[in-house]
């Protein structure tokens, strides 16, 4: 009963932001949105996130190693494609790393993956975010430079639990952080192609921030099929950089359909999709202890 109440709170928290933002600027910016989008962004979309596709599962290869998970890199990267296109159109943005994690029997490895992989791009959003964010419409620099150090502590905790519990081998840690900079710059290429297409003429050091922020907010996990908290982040933060709200929620419609097209190579797959060998997901630790 909890998890449907949990369900409904998801979609509902969507409904109610676009509800919110359709009063506020109107259907006229999502409407522009979608009509921006062109089969030239499309493509470059497919590619950019093939690219960000194949670091995140070769990202994920490395903590399920630590498992004794051993994951080719094609099939983790089928994998990976399959996830990202359940989270784009089921509720909570989550049920496609869940099925990710079950489908291969490496759930706990998906789990790290998926919370480095965050913390990453939270760190890496607020230190653009610090360097980058249009003077004097931002946060203050104290406040944005105490929350960077402190995403950036929560990344250097997480590597020593990981490293510590024998999940991720020392020498592999660069990888992992390289693979997740390398992700998140992927999307917000993607990002930055949509605010392009909308005619959005500002410079890429003034939209590069705004774009890291917003990908963090679709994060949240109250959403529907991805939709709600991208576009309520988006709409904030380009009237906060002066470049106005309308433009933001447009911008935002155009990263949804672009990111929702280039994960359609999941649903081939998903559809195409072979039985698995049975495998058995293991610390590194436990491996070692029946040697």
């Amino acid at each position: 009963m909890r998890g449907r109440w949990w369900a409904l709170a998801r979609v509902t928290g969507g409904l109610v932001v676009l509800g919110v933002l359709v009063t506020q600027v109107g259907a006229e910016p999502f409407v522009a949105g979608l009509e921006a989008v062109e089969p030239a962004t499309v493509a470059i979309a497919l590619l950019v996130v093939g690219a960000a596709t194949v670091c995140s599962a070769q990202r994920w290869r490395l903590v399920a190693r630590g498992y004794g998970v051993d994951v080719p890199l094609t099939t983790a990267t089928a994998a990976y494609y399959r996830s990202q296109f359940l989270n784009s159109v089921l509720p909570g943005g989550v049920l496609g790393d869940v099925h990710r994690g079950l489908a291969h029997r490496a759930l706990r490895s998906v789990v790290w993956e998926r919370v480095l992989a965050q913390a990453v791009a939270i760190a890496l959003a607020l230190l653009v975010v610090l360097v980058a964010w249009p003077a004097g419409s931002g946060p203050s620099t104290l406040v944005l430079a105490a929350l960077a150090v402190a995403a950036m502590a929560s990344v250097a905790v997480l590597v020593v639990v990981l490293t510590n519990k024998f999940v991720m081998e020392p020498d592999v840690v660069p990888a992992v952080l390289g693979l997740s900079v390398l992700s998140a710059a992927g999307h917000a290429v993607v990002f930055l192609v949509a605010a392009r297409a909308v005619g959005v003429d500002a410079s890429t050091s003034t939209l590069l921030p705004i774009a890291l922020v917003v990908l963090i907010a679709a994060a949240v996990p109250l959403h529907l099929a991805g939709w709600g908290p991208r576009e309520g982040a988006a709409a904030w933060a380009f009237a906060a950089a002066g470049l106005g709200a309308a433009t933001g929620a447009s911008v935002a419609v155009a990263y949804g359909v672009l990111a929702l097209l280039a994960t359609l190579p999941g649903a081939a797959l998903l559809v195409l999709r072979r039985p698995l060998q049975p495998t058995t997901e293991q610390p590194r630790e436990e491996v070692a202890s029946y040697g």
